[in-house]
C-alpha cells in the first residue's frame, strides 16, 4: 500500500501523517504486532518459532492477457501443431535440423502425447524432475469466455456468477478458516495496486504494488511522534474506529519494520535484477519468512496479450516474458526450499490462445491452457492432461484447444490437502470438484 501525501502546507506536516483515513481504515482487519525477532534482521517481528506448520503459504501469480499455453508447454507428437503454426511451433527436443534455443525440453510422454516445455523455461526442468511442479494442460474455464474481463473475473470467482460479486475464491478460503496462526497480524498480501478479485472477502488482507513501501513516510527522527499523535487521535474512540485504528497501527509498523533490502536468500537462490515478478518472489520470501501469520500472496504479471509478433524465441516479447517467468519461480523455489515453511506456488491465466498463429504471426484469443503448481506437496513431475486433441473434429466450435479439466479441481484439490479447509462448498459454491492426484496430504 503506497503511501498518500500530504495535500495542505500547515506547519510542520511535511513529516507528518501519510496516510488517509480512507486507506487508514482499509486494513481494519489487521491483528496485534508481535514482539520477537527474526535473525535476518533485527526489527522484524515473528509469530511463530519458524517451526514447520501442517497449512501451505498459498502465491497465486496470474498471467494476465491469456498467455499461450500451446507455446509454454507444446504437445510436440502432434503433427498438426505444426501446421496451425509454422513459425511459432517448437521445434522437438531431438531435432538436430533446429536451433537449441528452438528446441522444446522433452517432458515425457503422458496419455500417449509427447510434451516438451518452451527453452526459456528451462529453469523450471530441474524442478518438474524433483517431482514439485506438476503441469496442467488443456486446463481452464470449462464454460468460459473470450473476454479478458469476464474470464478474468469468473476464474478469480471461481464460478461464474457470484450473487455478491465481491469474492474471490482465495479470500473465501481465508474467510472460511481460522488463521494458521491464532497472532497473525495479516494473513493475505495482494501485490497490486489494489486488492485483486481472488482475494476479494479475505480477512486481514492488504494491497501494496511494492511491500517494501508499506509503512509511514517521511523523517525517521518524527515518526515516534507521528505515531504518538495518531494513537492519541483514536484512544478516545468507543466505536469500532479504536480497535481499528489499533490493528491498522500495529500492522503498518510492522510491516515498514521489515527490511526487504537486507534480506538474504537461501538455498542459493538467485532472483533475477530488474524483473517484477522476481522483486515481487523475493519480497514475498521476506514476509512469508518474517512469520507474522500470512497465509497467502497475490502476483500479477501483465503483457500476455499476443495478438501480433508474439516472438516465441530469442528476441521476441513471449521468449523473454517466460524467461524472466521461469527464472523468478526457480529462484522463489530455491529460496523456500532452504527454509521450514511449506507452500504451494500456482500459476493461472484466464484463456488460451488460438490452435493457430494469424498472419500477424501471433496468437488471438483461445479457450483451453496451462497451468503450473509448484511446492513440496505437489504430486509433479507429470503433464496432467485429458487430452483433447488438435486434429479438426477434436478443436472446440472456435477451432481451438478444448478445455478438459476444471481449473478448480486443481485449486480444490490445493484448498482441501495443502491448506487444510475442507469447506469447500463455502469456497467453491456450487461446483462439486474431481480430485486428480495432483498434491500430498499436509501434516
Amino acid at each position: 500500500m503506497p503511501t498518500v501525501p500530504m495535500t495542505h502546507d500547515c506547519r510542520g506536516c511535511q513529516d507528518y501523517l501519510q496516510v488517509s483515513r480512507r486507506r487508514f481504515m482499509a486494513l481494519s482487519g489487521a491483528a496485534a504486532m508481535l514482539a520477537t525477532v527474526p535473525a535476518w534482521v533485527p526489527r522484524v517481528a515473528f509469530a511463530r518459532d519458524g517451526s514447520s506448520t501442517p497449512r501451505d503459504v498459498v502465491i497465486q501469480v496470474y498471467l494476465r492477457g491469456g498467455a499461450d499455453g500451446l507455446s509454454l508447454v507444446a504437445p510436440f507428437s502432434e503433427s498438426r501443431y505444426y501446421t496451425m503454426r509454422p513459425a511459432l511451433a517448437l521445434a522437438q527436443p531431438d531435432n538436430a535440423g533446429a536451433a537449441v534455443e528452438r528446441r522444446c525440453l522433452d517432458l515425457g510422454q503422458h496419455g500417449g502425447v509427447a510434451f516438451g516445455l518452451h527453452p526459456s523455461l528451462s529453469a523450471l526442468l530441474p524442478i518438474y524432475q524433483a517431482g514439485q511442479l506438476l503441469i496442467v494442460h488443456a486446463t481452464g474455464l470449462t464454460n468460459g469466455s473470450r473476454s479478458h474481463f469476464d474470464a478474468q473475473r469468473w476464474m478469480e470467482q471461481g464460478q461464474r456468477s457470484d450473487p455478491l460479486g465481491n469474492t474471490g475464491w482465495l479470500g473465501r478460503h481465508l474467510a472460511s478458516s481460522p488463521p494458521a496462526s491464532p497472532t497473525a497480524i495479516l494473513r493475505a498480501m495482494a501485490i497490486a495496486d489494489t486488492l485483486q478479485l481472488t482475494l476479494a472477502g479475505a480477512p486481514q488482507a492488504i494491497a501494496a504494488d511494492d511491500p517494501a513501501s508499506v509503512g509511514f513516510a517521511g523523517s525517521w527522527s518524527t515518526k515516534s511522534a507521528r505515531l504518538d499523535a495518531l494513537a492519541e487521535l483514536y484512544a478516545g474512540n468507543t466505536d469500532i474506529l479504536r480497535p481499528a485504528a489499533q490493528s491498522v497501527l500495529n500492522t503498518l509498523e510492522t510491516l515498514d519494520d521489515i527490511d526487504y533490502d537486507a534480506y538474504q536468500p537461501s538455498g542459493g537462490a538467485q532472483y533475477p535484477d530488474d524483473d517484477s515478478l522476481a522483486y515481487s518472489l523475493r519480497a514475498s520470501a521476506a514476509l512469508i519468512k518474517a512469520q507474522i501469520g500470512v497465509e497467502a500472496v497475490a502476483i500479477d504479471v501483465g503483457g500476455w496479450d499476443t495478438h501480433s509478433d508474439q516472438g516465441n524465441f530469442p528476441g521476441g516479447h513471449l521468449h523473454g516474458l517466460l524467461r524472466a517467468l521461469g527464472d523468478a519461480l526457480a529462484a522463489f523455489h530455491a529460496d523456500m526450499a532452504g527454509s521450514s515453511i511449506n507452500y504451494t506456488l500456482v500459476v493461472l491465466s484466464e484463456f488460451g490462445r488460438t490452435a493457430s498463429e494469424n498472419g500477424s504471426v501471433g496468437t488471438d484469443h483461445g479457450n483451453g491452457n496451462v497451468m503450473f503448481a509448484i511446492g513440496q506437496g505437489i504430486s509433479g513431475g507429470r503433464v496432467l492432461a485429458n487430452w483433447p486433441g488438435l486434429q479438426e473434429a477434436q478443436l472446440d466450435d472456435s477451432g481451438d484447444l478444448r478445455t478438459t479439466i476444471d481449473y478448480r479441481d486443481i485449486l480444490a484439490e490445493i484448498v482441501q490437502n495443502r491448506l487444510g479447509n475442507a469447506d469447500l462448498a463455502s469456497v467453491f459454491p456450487g461446483f462439486t470438484p474431481t480430485f486428480r492426484g495432483a498434491t500430498t496430504l499436509a501434516g
